[in-house]
């Protein structure tokens, strides 16, 4: 094997896809800044203890692990940004009243998540702390859907799940966390037969409306779910939330259905969770949701609501366009009309590509060139 190959599912991006990212980047950087997001960089690596907190052992399978030399203590390599983001508001900020933050970096995944994505997914996000109400919810949403639109991303198909739901019948049913955490397994996989052997032995209510959440996913499913599931106020609150957000929402995606059974982030999401959907891709493109208690290992259990998309992803949906051409210019370093002529057109915005001495037209993805007409420097096509 060639000890240059890159390891499986790691790959170098090539200057067309870097610049389509980088251009993807600044635009939506610059629309979550003018929004009120102010911009964190938190470190690659940590100390285990904090990249898990609230984040459940699904994060830990994911996470790259090294022995930090100088303390001899486990450090990780990030695989998710919001609780290092949710550190940086209890711990560093500690502010009072809303926050919003964002953020974009590479974090690292032990295993990809899909045999076409990669195990580097650039991460770039948004979140929201201080408030509890269906404001900020709505608030997040409306700007992952903007960050998609001025992506070049259009079509989108939103689909909304709540956590509390099943939350409220593993509480009200007093089922145990073992039990807890092979139901939340067989319906995240949606393995309806064994859903129905973990569920045989439960009070029948209970055992009713857990057979019932597969089955609880369309456009139009909450007439059901009002009907079906158990009268609790939890759960009506949930169902409200939803009818409530899908009635915000639907002018301005494609279609918005419900999944009752979708308990992403179930370790640490509290309340409302969703994903978007691109046409001909099987794949979320952009997923987020509600967890009100992930600063609470650093301090502060504070309302929290945000989403997250990887631009690697984002970027191969929208076609990018030829790399740029240049303008070639000759190298003459004393000439202060043509350096000033080359500065003028930098600032303009146009790539500018000087010729280095003993390099005679050779300057690669240059389309026109300086050159001196009547005194006068000017642009001609090559």
């Amino acid at each position: 094997m060639r000890n240059w190959l890159l390891p499986e599912y790691i790959e170098d991006i090539l200057p067309t896809e870097a610049l389509h990212i980088e251009v993807l980047r600044r635009q939506i950087i610059d629309l979550l800044l003018v929004h009120g997001y102010q911009q964190v960089i938190p470190p690659l690596l940590e100390y285990i203890e904090s990249l898990l907190s609230g984040s459940g052992s699904d994060m830990d399978l994911r996470m790259f692990k090294v022995i930090d030399q100088l303390s001899g203590r486990m450090m990780g390599l990030r695989a998710d940004m919001t609780p290092q983001v949710a550190r940086i508001d209890a711990h560093l900020l500690n502010c009072e009243g809303v926050t919003r933050l964002c953020y974009v970096n590479s974090v690292l995944h032990t295993t990809p998540a899909g045999l076409t994505q990669t195990r580097e997914p650039l991460q770039i996000g948004a979140e929201l702390y201080g408030h509890a109400g269906l404001e900020s919810d709505l608030e997040i949403q409306r700007l992952m859907l903007r960050c998609l639109s001025i992506s070049g991303v259009h079509q989108i198909h939103l689909d909304l799940g709540h956590v509390a739901v099943f939350r409220s019948l593993i509480k009200d049913a007093g089922i145990p966390l073992a039990i807890e955490t092979e139901l939340f397994s067989v319906l995240q996989a949606k393995d309806i037969p064994a859903l129905k052997a973990l569920c045989a032995k439960l009070e029948k209510r209970t055992r009713d409306a857990l057979l019932l959440l597969p089955e609880l996913y369309g456009q139009n499913i909450l007439a059901d779910a009002y009907k079906w599931l158990p009268d609790q106020p939890e759960i009506r609150m949930a169902l409200d939330e939803l009818e409530a957000v899908a009635q915000e929402l639907r002018p301005v995606v494609d279609s918005v259905a419900f999944d009752l059974a979708d308990l992403r982030g179930y370790h640490y999401h509290t309340g409302m969770v969703f994903a978007a959907y691109a046409r001909n891709c099987s794949n979320a493109i952009a997923l987020g949701g509600r967890y009100d208690e992930i600063g609470k290992a650093f301090g502060r259990a504070r309302p929290a609501t945000g989403f997250s998309m990887d631009l690697r992803g984002l970027s191969r949906l929208v076609k990018p366009g030829p790399y740029p051409k240049g303008i070639r210019a000759p190298y003459q370093k004393e000439n202060k009309e043509l350096n000033n002529a080359i500065e003028q057109l930098r600032q303009g915005g146009h790539i500018v590509v000087m010729e280095l001495p003993g390099q005679h037209g050779e300057t690669s993805n240059c389309d026109r060139q300086l050159v001196l007409r009547n005194e006068q420097w000017i642009i001609e096509g090559l």
